[in-house]
């Protein structure tokens, strides 16, 4: 196959092997950012199967899945919102990246070379450390980042937990590549080296011998995601580890790891999980005396206060006994099943919208969107058990109908429009309902 042909899609083998970063040079070189493939894009059906892979080996292995509905739910969840962005306006890493290379570029090496590949795949790797780096260290960022780290499970649905805000930063650190390497070679690479780290996020993959030594593994990658002390700020490589290991941030994996945020925030509703630790900045900025201080809320480590260190004291940290329980509540087999059932018919839609975003209005993109918006914010309240679930899915049941109605939202496959929306009908009267005796409840509790 000539170099610079159409290739927009990729083979059941293209697919596979761009998930651990296995693509050639020969199968990845484009003239032309335009041509290069939505490679993340077209990777859903491989998340999935390795997605069900892994719970079936988990089984064999363990007897258990090691997935929980409530919090894989959340998980893609986050995954979904992270790319919505992306049907309104072009990436900002590239968008930027090109701007870059059309206005300030000191020399232009050939796209089709191999070197030149190389040393994108090197080029972008490097500024994702330091990108993921002080994602953990100035806490502006780690408020975006926080969202990676707030499952207290460690799986393959845990790769997909993306914050929506850290979009807005990242495209800084792949700049000075800018200056030289073609925004077809970059497009290419930033999206292998998001693929690469979704397979890592597993336990049932112990460590791999001299791999370790160069390349980030679920070994490697479990004792980043560690609230245990030994964990903390380390392993930060994305495809590589060797970046840690010269600028001295790698830990190898020790004692049983403990997942999740040094402070779980219990929830699994995605807005919350978004935004809470903007909240807590605004909060402490506001409470913390001195302007210097008040900067430097904002700017320096997460675990900052004044008269501490840059990155405040581990020895603060909450202790680890290894006997943590993560956070799973009860909920009924029902609510599990119906929640299952309306993300599946979110997905169908959340894929349409993509697929088709090119010949849809921009009225017919936008409430699509709020729509796939408001069903994982619902979703996420039936998921907590919080108390205006039933008002939320009332109100988003409705906006199902009449979006259904005016053709802006479609089932799966046409031939399942109507008991769609015999289905949401009967959501509608059912969580109507539920609401009316809520509200009947506290009418009396006020008596």
């Amino acid at each position: 196959m000539a170099l610079g042909e159409d290739r927009s899609t990729v083979s059941i083998s293209q697919g596979i092997r761009m998930m651990f970063y296995l693509m050639s040079p020969n199968e990845t070189c484009f003239r032309h950012e335009e041509q290069v493939p939505q490679y993340v894009q077209q990777a859903t059906p491989f998340f999935v199967g390795m997605l069900l892979l892994e719970v079936l080996v988990s089984w064999a292995k363990n007897g258990d899945p090691g997935l929980r509905i409530n919090d894989g739910l959340a998980s893609v969840s986050a995954g979904m919102l992270s790319r919505l962005p992306h049907l309104i306006v072009r990436s900002l890493e590239l968008s930027s990246y090109i701007y870059i290379w059309n206005n300030c570029r000191l020399m232009e090496l050939p796209w089709d070379c191999p070197w030149t590949w190389w040393l994108a795949f090197l080029g972008v790797d490097f500024g994702y450390y330091w990108l993921h780096r002080l994602s953990h260290e100035v806490n502006f960022m780690w408020a975006a980042h926080q969202v990676h780290h707030s499952s207290e499970y460690y799986n393959l649905s845990t790769a997909l937990r993306q914050s929506l805000t850290q979009q807005f930063t990242s495209w800084v650190f792949y700049l000075p590549m800018a200056l030289i390497v073609p925004p077809s070679v970059f497009a290419v690479h930033v999206q292998f080296n998001l693929l690469y780290q979704f397979w890592i996020h597993t336990e049932i993959i112990s460590k791999l011998g001299p791999v370790e030594l160069v390349m980030n593994t679920p070994s490697h990658h479990r004792v980043h995601h560690g609230r245990n002390p030994y964990c903390i700020d380390k392993n930060y490589g994305g495809t590589l580890i060797i970046w840690d290991r010269i600028f001295g941030t790698f830990a190898p994996e020790g004692e049983r790891v403990i997942y999740g945020l040094t402070h779980p925030i219990n929830t699994f509703e995605l807005l919350m999980i978004q935004f809470h630790h903007y909240v807590y900045i605004v909060n402490t900025f506001w409470n913390t005396p001195g302007m210097t201080n008040k900067l430097s809320v904002i700017y320096k480590g997460p675990g900052w206060g004044p008269g501490k260190p840059r990155l405040g004291l581990h020895e603060e940290l909450p202790e680890i006994t290894g006997k943590e329980v993560a956070y799973n509540p009860i909920w009924p087999a029902a609510t599990q099943t119906y929640v299952l059932l309306q993300f599946a018919l979110l997905l169908g839609i959340y894929n349409d919208l993509f697929d088709m975003q090119a010949f849809l209005s921009q009225t017919a993109i936008l409430l699509s969107t709020g729509y796939i918006l408001l069903t994982l914010t619902s979703l996420g309240f039936v998921m907590d058990q919080r108390p205006m679930a039933a008002m939320l899915e009332f109100v988003r049941c409705a906006s199902f109908l009449v979006c259904h109605r005016f053709g802006f939202v479609k089932p799966i496959m046409s031939s399942l429009a109507v008991p769609t929306e015999v289905f949401f009908l009967l959501c509608v009267v059912y969580w109507g309902l539920q609401t009316l005796g809520r509200l009947s409840d506290d009418k009396t509790k006020q008596h």
